[in-house]
């Protein structure tokens, strides 16, 4: 089977829904499965950070380097912070140091997915943000292809870059069918992409 990582951070919920949206488009394709996982919320008050609950009250369990290790691809997920991605999913990407000196993630495709409180809200300069560190860890970039009739219909989030949803400023706004849709094919298009890779196990 080819395990697709789907790792995110979410705030308010609508990264986790665009997850289990594109963990469901992985688990459509035959020979592959999914692994929901998240990382830890990391809050600073003055001049301490506030430690994060060693298990989550509820949804996907924390990432470990492991997960990473043992994926046969990564949809990496993150809502925007100043059109970049979250100090938490930051964090966590600056501790993989040791899987990019052994070279854990060469060769394995990646995808990434964002939601932003407003339309021009940095949605692609997330993406892109979150693509750098995949790049430096030799993984291979897959985005959504045009053929996907929602890039050119929709009038809420979705990119070339990757699966993205407009959430509005109180983070109230549904995932919307477009971007339902999207999302489903991105997490297809990636499991699609790793077993023709032969990266599953």
């Amino acid at each position: 089977m080819a395990e697709i990582l789907v790792l995110y951070y979410s705030a308010g919920g609508s990264v986790r829904r665009m997850a289990e949206l594109i963990a469901e488009g992985a688990e459509r394709v035959p020979g592959a499965t999914a692994r929901l996982r998240t990382v830890p919320k990391y809050v600073v008050e003055t001049e301490r950070a506030v430690p994060a609950p060693a298990v989550p009250a509820d949804g996907a369990p924390y990432a470990e380097n492991r997960d990473l290790e043992e994926c046969a691809g990564l949809a990496l997920g993150s809502p925007t912070r100043f059109g970049n991605m979250a100090a938490p999913m930051k964090a966590f990407i600056d501790g993989t140091g040791s899987l990019w000196q052994k070279g854990s993630l060469i060769g394995k495709p990646a995808c990434v997915f964002t939601s932003t409180a407003s339309l021009h809200g940095g949605q692609e300069t997330t993406l892109l943000s979150m693509m750098l560190p995949l790049l430096h860890h030799g993984m291979l970039i897959v985005g959504l292809p045009y053929s996907n009739a929602e890039l050119n219909a929709t009038r809420t989030g979705g990119t070339p870059y990757g699966a993205s949803h407009f959430a509005a400023v109180a983070d109230d706004q549904p995932v919307s069918e477009a971007e339902r849709a999207l999302c489903v094919a991105q997490g297809k298009r990636l499991a699609e992409i790793a077993l023709k890779l032969g990266n599953g196990r």
